[in-house]
């Protein structure tokens, strides 16, 4: 991910989304460590919550993809073949391995020249750890290294008896993240959940409203109802690129510039 100022003079900033992703398992802290090597801005945390409200690091509500769930608690899958985070201690998934991750349903890796599965044990680490790693990092390198955390799914999360989003809130901070001028994002695709944080916390963080690509075009009006709640907005790079695939010539739509207009910062994910 690489975030576009409003002021297009200024250096872009560089998002390392979920860690180095490319090179080591997906949100690992050897992940975040490498990506820090390699200059990234920001560290991405996706969140999720465990059964004893543990917030972990891990982009999906399943251990199914990313993990060796199945091997280590055969028969904790819901009726639907998946295992939950949500189902699991925060004990209990210590107890895994992550790995590369493999296409859905599958034991196929999804991208086969990736770091192999057999080389090195990763585990899941919790939010709270993550940014006592980022801290130590910071000051090893003397570098203000900034977080960038997702709720993931709060509606799904608040079904189950957690409220993901101010846990979320209370832990950034705990660490010092707590306001607008510390390097810190929170970035969520639920419009309601970043109404509520900014009504209930005001000027806590700066907040981040994730668009899909399937949301289509996106009217100067509705750029301006963002800018109400969040400081910026999170585009699929189609909705700045406008086309489905790859091909060429890439065709750009108004979206950066109007998103400009309104006030709001641009920070594309691909």
């Amino acid at each position: 991910m690489v975030g576009a100022s409003r002021n297009m003079r200024d250096r872009p900033i560089v998002i390392a989304h979920r860690g180095a992703s490319g090179y080591l398992p997906e949100h690992t802290l050897a992940a975040k460590a490498l990506a820090v090597g390699m200059g990234a801005d920001y560290l991405e945390q996706d969140v999720v919550a465990t059964r004893d409200g543990q917030l972990i690091v891990f982009h999906d509500l399943t251990l199914d993809d990313v993990t060796n769930v199945a091997g280590i608690f055969p028969g904790r899958a819901r009726d639907d073949g998946h295992f939950y985070c949500i189902d699991f201690t925060i004990d209990e998934i210590r107890q895994l391995s992550v790995r590369e991750r493999r296409a859905e349903g599958t034991d196929a890796v999804l991208f086969p020249g990736r770091f192999p599965a057999e080389a090195a044990a990763f585990p899941v680490q919790t939010l709270d750890e993550e940014l006592q790693f980022i801290r130590g990092l910071s000051r090893s390198t003397g570098r203000a290294i900034g977080i960038y955390v997702e709720i993931k799914e709060p509606g799904w999360h608040r079904q189950n008896g957690i409220d993901l989003g101010s846990r979320i809130l209370d832990t950034v901070r705990h660490y010092g993240y707590g306001n607008a001028g510390r390097p810190a994002f929170i970035q969520c695709f639920d419009q309601a959940e970043l109404r509520r944080i900014r009504e209930a916390r005001g000027d806590c963080c700066r907040l981040v409203q994730l668009l899909p690509s399937s949301l289509g075009q996106i009217s100067r009006e509705d750029l301006k109802e963002v800018a109400s709640y969040a400081d910026v907005i999170g585009p699929s790079i189609a909705l700045i690129l406008g086309r489905p695939g790859c091909t060429l010539p890439l065709q750009a739509t108004s979206l950066v510039s109007d998103a400009h207009a309104a006030g709001l910062l641009v920070h594309p994910y691909t």
